[in-house]
């Protein structure tokens, strides 16, 4: 696989004789509506078969060698580079062929709606992903639980190779509740009911896991999070199930803020099987524009994490996922909509807007002005800033990535991941 920037004057024809593949090869792979209408600045990705890398702007051979799996020394021999240092942004490498692939676990949140959107997206995504985690079982404070519409969901998911994990919440009227999670560590009843109820969904249902996600805990109730999981894991592995976690995106164990100061990176990572990081929102609807998963604050999670976590524990959070910011931003004004990688990148083309990559964080951007003479900015993901995620995933030895949220519209990323990645089947 290539990634190839669409530069002003490029039409398919001419990139699919660039690379010698075909048009219908370029346009089934990265899912383009209008062939002959493509935005300047837009990544697709080439289903080549050799093994050429074009050097793009900030690369070098160990970069490069870090998303090949092939050492900086058989990249340089291969290409006579007397000098690895200097390389030329457009110069054109042989790379050596690697090893085997690494193998990961994925996973990908699915908001189920009880329709048969819920089975298009399982059929779609379903190849590409180990578990499917059903979002949300909402628990109240007495233990009781309130399930989502999943059962044509997962009906979809027991006819592939995936597996389903369940998800249970402290949401209430829209948001995290502290309260809610307060009231569950504060009553051995609760936790009680709670966790027979848990146990009874996974057998009926017949999930293959389950994943915890309690956010904006009280920070006084910090141990007794960690209390709650060592029960509740404990019984769950007497159904020889894993559990796992998911951790706000902390640099440090002091980190302030009641998302951050209740999740005990280091107890989750003795506790539970796995957790799945939140290394997004960063860029967020209510916020100021920026990318939504920047490499270097992603990094800076990922640096603590594995200081206290094996790696091997550890599944790492990705967006699918944009959105379209109105300028001046306003504090507390309209939050900006989401869209999706595909959506963005037509409005680009549509608006006739040039998308920019933001070589620090690693990230797609772009400008437009609408009818009504505002502008906008829009940063988004594409398949240059996925596959700087994924040589993370590489370079740290990480379990695997963890997609929020499943329904928006990104074929490149699906193809990129199987391109570094085998994907692990529990069935």
């Amino acid at each position: 696989m290539q990634i190839e920037v669409v530069n002003p004057g490029d039409s398919l024809w001419a990139i699919a004789k660039r690379y010698g593949v075909t048009v219908d090869d370029i346009v089934r792979i990265n899912g383009i509506d209008e062939p002959t209408r493509l935005a300047v600045g837009q990544a697709l990705v080439i289903p080549t078969s050799d093994t050429d890398h074009v050097v793009r702007p900030g690369e070098s051979l160990w970069t490069i060698s870090r998303r090949y799996g092939v050492p900086v020394e058989e990249i340089a021999r291969a290409n006579g580079l007397l000098d690895p240092s200097r390389l030329h942004v457009g110069q054109r490498l042989r790379i050596p062929r690697a090893g085997p692939k690494p193998t990961i676990e994925t996973n990908g949140y699915l908001q189920p709606s009880g329709t048969e959107k819920d089975r298009e997206i399982v059929g779609q995504t379903a190849p590409y992903l180990t578990y499917f985690s059903m979002f949300q079982y909402v628990v109240r404070g007495d233990g009781t639980l309130v399930p989502p519409k999943d059962e044509t969901a997962l009906a979809a998911i027991a006819d592939t190779s995936a597996v389903p994990m369940m998800v249970i919440t402290n949401f209430e009227n829209g948001t995290f509740s502290s309260e809610v999670a307060r009231q569950l560590f504060d009553s051995a009843e609760a936790r009680s009911r709670l966790i027979d109820n848990v146990l009874a969904t996974l057998a009926d249902k017949q999930f293959y896991a389950l994943n915890i996600d309690f956010e904006h805990i009280f920070p006084e109730d910090r141990e007794k999070y960690n209390d709650f999981l060592r029960e509740i894991t404990a019984r769950v592995h007497e159904q020889g199930l894993p559990v796992s976690t998911a951790l706000a995106p902390k640099i440090s164990a002091t980190q302030a803020g009641r998302w951050y100061e209740a999740h005990d990176y280091k107890a989750h990572g003795e506790i539970v099987d796995f957790v799945i990081i939140m290394t997004y929102e960063w860029g967020w609807s209510g916020g100021p524009p920026m990318a939504v998963a920047p490499i270097p604050q992603v990094r800076q999670v990922l640096d603590y994490a594995v200081s206290v976590i094996p790696p091997g524990k550890i599944m790492m959070g990705a967006p699918l996922y944009g959105y379209n910011w109105t300028l001046p931003y306003v504090k507390g004004g309209k939050f900006a909509p989401t869209l999706s990688p595909q959506a963005a990148v037509g409005l680009a083309r549509d608006v006739g807007a040039y998308i920019r990559f933001d070589y620090t964080a690693q990230a797609p951007h772009f400008t437009y002005y609408d009818n009504e003479g505002r502008e906008h900015i829009v940063w988004f993901e594409d398949a240059r800033s996925m596959q700087a995620k994924f040589d993370l995933i590489k370079e740290y030895g990480l379990r695997g990535i963890s997609y929020w949220v499943l329904g928006q519209d990104f074929p490149q990323n699906w193809a990129l991941l199987e391109a570094n990645f085998t994907i692990r089947k529990l069935r």
